[in-house]
């Protein structure tokens, strides 16, 4: 495999300044985002760095060309020119994934046809191939005529840490909810509290990152099952990785008025390794006091199918802003869909930032308290 390569790195939208300070701190400096995405140049050491520590990544990937493809011809050509050996098997098994955006070149199922095609005829020389070694997931992204060919190192999306095999109802993805806490002033050292938590992602999140837990120590990447790619050098990274995790005294609390999703939160948190650091606990958010000071509220209150009454959406918010003013010096972040939030919850945001949760247009509220006392 190439020793220098360009690493495409995506998140959601927006993220990206989220995914940029990860980025920074990992020691690649200030990068530029685009579109929802980061581009630097690394090897692999850099690939499976950023596989294993990321939290707020969606996907890593190495991109292998860009090129004008206005036609299919000039789509043909571009993708054959790659050379494909460098990085992948003879025997590979490719998927392909296209879109495409504002360009001539709008079918995507031929689109993958195409691509396909020409990787294979670039790769067997007149030989058969038999697609039955490691997977090779290739993204085509066509945007005003401007094809990206990208190769997927992750496979699965890195939302999928490997702790939460059951979901429940509306689940906030994982890289979300990293996210969002890196968007907060909460650490370690203040207390933390889901006042709706639903299968437990924030709490378990806030637990990972507090211990300095890698995001994909759980999980498996496709890269990792490449012939070209030497499988040492995540282990070690892994490695040196597991023995930085910390154990810093934390207490997360979580809480929520549907049993079965405090199981579900509890099997995670399991899971995960850190049912010891949060206290779930099945609790009406109404009931909610806390004797300690700065403490902060991260939570994603029910909607949509989970409360499709207006009049119940308006008492929940309003009772949820009566909890949030008896709290001395707490901070809150909430993400909601409903637009007139500030109004029932009876505050103004310092600051809002529109987040996508899923399909689903959403506003983070972030309502600050005082600082502790340096």
């Amino acid at each position: 495999m190439l020793k220098i390569m360009k690493i495409c790195i995506s998140c959601a939208s927006g993220c990206e300044a989220v995914l940029k300070r990860e980025l920074y701190k990992l020691g690649y400096g200030d990068l530029p985002a685009i579109g929802g995405r980061v581009y630097f140049e690394g090897d692999i050491a850099d690939v499976a760095k950023c596989n294993l520590y990321l939290r707020t990544a969606n996907r890593v990937y190495i991109e292998l060309a860009s090129f004008k493809a206005s036609n299919f011809d000039e789509l043909y050509d571009g993708v054959s020119e790659i050379d494909w050996q460098a990085y992948t098997s003879i025997n590979g098994k490719f998927d392909i994934v296209a879109k495409c955006v504002d360009s001539h070149i709008h079918a995507i199922s031929v689109t993958q046809s195409i691509t396909k095609k020409a990787i294979v005829n670039r790769l067997s020389k007149g030989k058969v191939l038999l697609e039955n070694g490691e997977r090779y997931r290739v993204e085509v992204a066509i945007v005003k005529d401007y094809a990206s060919i990208l190769l997927d190192t992750s496979g699965s999306g890195l939302h999928r840490r490997g702790y939460r095999a059951l979901v429940g109802e509306a689940p906030l993805k994982e890289t979300l909810a990293a996210a969002i806490i890196n968007l907060t002033v909460w650490n370690y050292t203040r207390p933390f509290a889901d006042l709706f938590c639903g299968s437990g992602t924030f709490a378990i999140e806030a637990a990972l990152k507090a211990q300095q837990i890698p995001a994909g120590s759980m999980r498996d990447f496709d890269f990792l099952h490449w012939t070209k790619f030497d499988r040492a050098i995540f282990d070690e990274i892994k490695k040196e990785g597991m023995q930085n995790i910390k154990n810093n005294p934390i207490r997360l609390s979580a809480f929520d008025i549907d049993e079965r999703q405090l199981m579900l939160a509890r099997k995670h948190a399991k899971i995960a390794g850190v049912e010891e650091y949060i206290h779930f606990q099945k609790a009406d958010m109404r009931d909610f006091s806390s004797s300690k000071k700065y403490g902060v509220i991260i939570t994603n209150p029910p909607y949509g199918e989970r409360l499709s009454d207006r009049q119940e959406i308006e008492k929940l918010m309003k009772d949820y802003g009566k909890v949030y003013s008896r709290l001395t010096d707490w901070s809150a972040y909430t993400l909601t869909p409903v637009t007139d939030f500030e109004r029932l919850f009876g505050k103004r945001a310092d600051k809002k930032r529109k987040l996508y949760n899923g399909p689903i247009e959403c506003c983070l509220y972030s309502v600050l308290g005082n600082p502790p006392k340096k």
